[in-house]
């Protein structure tokens, strides 16, 4: 359930901002088109004997063209009616049922997120062509899945309070959490506000990592975007403590939404979450160094940059570099992590000591900022909010078991596809 909610939530504002015309629609039409009537009852594929109908393929592939989602929608949606019967097998076989209730739930809280009721939310789909129950089905059968992993499932996923505190980066020599994030770091000035944030709502919808990577190229003013946008992996101890629960909540391919910065907007996708036997600990301060150059990111300030990177092998070394200048240069900060404005952490989050980069701008993109990290002062505080790691571990773990499982039932399947 989680994977195919989170998904949909990148189509539902498109949804909601034509919900009104999708709804007039809908009550213009004569209804939904539908196969002939054989060729409704007509298998499509068995399953172990169990049949899908020509007419529940055809509204599946509707619903998923509706939801944008990536490859060809026939053969995605055969395939994930393949993996409900077998869901479905299973769940009947272990005698789980969802109340009516709870499905409605699920149905109002999908529409929610587009500012639709549910009735809204099941009338704009109607009008293009997915009739209500193949919505209700949909989501009945992810509850019931998700209720049956955790059930089975659920006393092996939970992590120890050893593996919580290895997590949490405060055992000394533990494991932790890192993970594989993909960037796009939009510049803003007062007069590219309306612009900016326009932009960064449509790269949020971005839906797989090849389109988003050529956003990055194509937008983005981070040296990552050389890269698509593609970082290292991070640990988690280095992003800022408040955007922690915002990574964490994201499963691989999902996008934050805008996250403002001084200066610029940011959308993050996730590509990795991962546990790793010898974590950071946490930080109680930072040291860093920003040598402000005028002109922004024009190409030769970026040269200048670039020339200057190539010429200093510390922090000390930027004096020798701002000699002669007036003092607001260059400053170096040595500060506590929570102190430290939000779009220099994530900067920092990236880097080794010594290492730099010219991600960043000042005075409405007309000073470049070349940042350079010194060094950071361990500490064994907690900053990781405990719950938020209990529950990455536990929805790691359940999601590894349920892709096992579902692999070994169509191993052992016998499927027809006449």
């Amino acid at each position: 359930m989680q994977q195919h909610l989170t998904h949909s939530r990148r189509i539902l504002d498109r949804l909601a901002r034509r919900g009104a015309q999708v709804a007039l629609a809908a009550l213009l039409s004569a209804g939904p088109a539908v196969l002939p009537a054989q060729a409704q009852f007509a298998p499509a594929i068995e399953v172990n004997e169990d049949v899908v109908t020509g007419f529940e393929l055809e509204q599946r592939i509707r619903f998923m063209d509706i939801l944008n989602i990536p490859g060809n929608p026939e053969r995605a949606a055969r395939e994930a009616l393949i993996d409900d019967r077998l869901k479905q097998q299973v769940i009947e076989e272990a005698g789980i049922e969802v109340a009516p209730e709870e499905v409605q739930t699920g149905i109002d809280e999908l529409a929610g997120r587009a500012n639709l009721s549910g009735e809204e939310f099941l009338n704009a789909l109607e009008g293009e062509g997915v009739w209500p129950e193949t919505v209700r089905d949909f989501v009945e059968i992810q509850l019931t899945w998700r209720d049956y992993i955790a059930a089975r499932y659920l006393s092996q996923a939970r992590p120890t309070d050893d593996e919580i505190e290895r997590a949490l980066g405060q055992a000394g020599g533990g494991g932790g959490l890192r993970v594989l994030l993909s960037e796009i770091i939009i510049p803003v000035t007062p007069q590219t506000v309306d612009q900016v944030d326009a932009l960064a709502r449509e790269l949020a919808e971005i839906e797989g990592y090849d389109a988003f990577s050529a956003a990055a190229a194509q937008y983005s003013a981070a040296d990552t975007s050389n890269n698509g946008g593609r970082m290292e992996w991070v640990p988690i101890t280095r992003i800022p403590a408040g955007l922690r629960p915002l990574i964490l909540d994201l499963t691989p391919g999902d996008v934050t939404d805008p996250i403002t910065l001084p200066n610029a907007v940011a959308v993050f996708q996730m590509r990795g979450i991962q546990e790793v036997a010898r974590g950071e600990p946490n930080y109680a301060e930072i040291d860093y160094a920003a040598y402000y150059l005028a002109g922004g990111r024009n190409a030769e300030t970026l040269q200048q940059a670039a020339r200057i990177q190539a010429r200093v092998d510390t922090c000390d070394d930027l004096y020798g570099v701002a000699k002669g200048q007036p003092p607001e240069v260059l400053d170096r900060v040595q500060a506590a992590p929570r102190e430290i404005p939000r779009d220099i952490a994530l900067e920092l989050a990236k880097l080794d000591p010594n290492e730099s980069s010219t991600g960043l701008t000042r005075s409405n993109g007309q000073t470049l900022v070349m940042l350079m990290l010194c060094s950071r002062t361990r500490e064994l505080g907690q900053d990781v909010e405990r719950e938020d790691v209990v529950r990455a571990l536990t929805e790691q773990r359940l999601n590894a078991f349920a892709d096992s499982l579902l692999q070994q039932l169509r191993a052992d399947a016998v499927i027809a596809e006449p």
